[in-house]
């Protein structure tokens, strides 16, 4: 046992709350989560505007690049923050990122603004690193806490996200947005240069693994991209089976090619655990599904109703930031005392009673999304689940490895969910398209499209919760390892 876990074991037990530098810790820790969605809707939100501005047809980059780009160093940074530092890594990310958002900003046409936003993408992976560093910065007792504590960003950008979207791009426009996000950047960078501590775990011995880094990191970029240009291209166009095969032909070859390394980007034996992959998948494909069916929702709620053509509900951002405003509050409420229950309860239980509500919800959604009582209704089921899902996904990564693997299992975890949400999304899309119709050049969507793409999301989310069976059983996580940097 290090002097340092010894320490943060004897201080008094009846401390159970933050202390005012663990606070501090929690608030910088928590802006860096939620940086990169409040980015994204933000910036997804002003990409009609953005399009119109610039005439492009490109606009589509406007959000892939930079979502393609934290693919792709995703698996450097998270072996980089193993080996050098979380925080380290962190700031740096941080700072290129914001370099990225300050370009985006000033720019004065399209192509500078592509090359700002695909840049801004270096901070993508700076979430799960946060998540990593929770186990470092915080005591046993509030580990838990904190990690739900984080993963209620979720609904924190969902609860003043559209608010703040409505009002700076109907009151200001687009570059208000791009000046926001590039605000938002500079604060974070502060908070975590000054409130959060270095974590002194590392990996020894080991370097950096560039040829597994490019395998993995591009395969997984390759098939992301692929994804997400299939409904241009076709499903089926010889063009997207090329990306997808590259893709995969890359990440198959990482796998002997890890095997045999002396410095693995992530050793085979970590992934090999059952808990450690039974854990990956059942969090991924709920979260995933989770975080999917925020596409129907936007699109139901923000598409015009047109008779035969398009069956929207014609809301307002501001009316729609209204009505889901409950069901962000049960998200942040629920992911606040997950830390708790964990402490409780076992964390698969948890797990599989908030894929269930969830797959309830959006059960219900599929038939009751007419008006604003029968989504709130629908939140109110699904809200819980989500708060849940959201919650334990972490502090279950937390159970399941050791502190020098943190970074690397929370990089891991991330990279899958990430693909699967993709997967997801675009499976969303197509499934509203079959049961949608086009008028002047845009895709609207009718009815049965957005009944049966409830049905798919919460299909999917069900499967993750039956894979919830698969997992192994955790010690509690008062017992893990952490606090070194406490």
């Amino acid at each position: 046992m290090s002097s340092t876990e010894t320490v943060s074991d004897t201080r008094p037990e009846e401390s159970s709350g933050f202390s005012t530098r663990q606070a501090l810790a929690l608030v910088a820790l928590l802006w860096t989560v939620a940086l990169n969605p409040i980015t994204g809707l933000l910036a997804g939100n002003a990409q009609a505007e953005v399009a119109i501005h610039f005439r492009t047809t490109q606009i589509a980059w406007f959000t892939l690049g930079a979502a393609l780009i934290g693919t792709f160093l995703t698996p450097f940074a998270m072996k980089a923050a193993a080996m050098y530092g979380k925080k380290r890594v962190l700031v740096t990310i941080t700072v290129l990122g914001l370099v990225g958002d300050v370009i985006a900003a000033l720019a004065t046409n399209y192509e500078t603004l592509l090359v700002g936003r695909v840049f801004a993408g270096v901070y993508g992976p700076s979430a799960f690193i946060a998540y990593a560093m929770a186990r470092d910065v915080f005591p046993k007792r509030l580990v838990g806490t904190a990690s739900g504590v984080l993963a209620a960003s979720v609904g924190l950008v969902g609860l003043g996200g559209p608010f703040l979207s409505a009002w700076l791009l109907d009151s200001n426009g687009f570059r208000a947005a791009l000046w926001f996000i590039a605000c938002s950047a500079t604060a974070c960078l502060l908070l975590q240069l000054f409130c959060i501590p270095e974590s002194p775990v590392r990996e020894s011995g080991h370097r950096m693994d560039w040829i597994g880094g490019l395998l993995l990191g591009g395969g997984l970029t390759a098939i992301v991209y692929a994804i997400g240009e299939g409904s241009h291209w076709g499903w089926t166009s010889g063009k997207t089976f090329t990306w997808v095969g590259l893709g995969v032909l890359a990440v198959l070859v990482f796998l002997p090619y890890e095997a045999k390394t002396a410095h693995p980007l992530v050793p085979l034996s970590l992934i090999r655990r059952r808990r450690v992959w039974t854990v990956f998948l059942a969090t991924s494909v709920a979260a995933g599904a989770t975080y999917a069916v925020g596409t129907v929702t936007m699109i139901l709620t923000l598409m015009p109703e047109i008779p035969g053509v398009s069956d929207g509900l014609g809301w307002s951002v501001t009316k729609s930031a209204v009505v889901s405003a409950p069901i962000s509050v049960l998200v942040i409420v629920i992911a606040v005392l997950a830390g708790k229950l964990a402490r409780r309860f076992d964390t698969r239980i948890l797990l599989a009673i908030g894929g269930a509500l969830v797959t309830a919800g959006y059960a219900v959604g599929s038939q009751l999304h007419h008006n604003e009582w029968q989504f709130i209704v629908m939140g109110l089921i699904s809200g819980p689940g989500m708060g849940l899902v959201v919650s334990i996904m972490p502090i279950m990564v937390i159970q399941s490895v050791a502190p020098e693997e943190q970074a690397l299992a929370n990089g891991s975890q991330w990279l899958v969910q990430g693909v699967m949400q993709v997967v997801i999304t675009q499976l969303v899309f197509t499934t509203m398209t079959r049961d949608g119709a086009v008028a002047h050049g845009t895709q609207f969507y009718l009815d049965a499209g957005f009944t049966n793409a409830f049905l798919l999301v919460a299909g999917v989310c069900a499967v993750g919760t039956l894979l919830v069976a698969a997992i192994p059983k955790a010690r509690p996580v008062d017992t893990v390892e952490a606090g070194q940097a406490a």
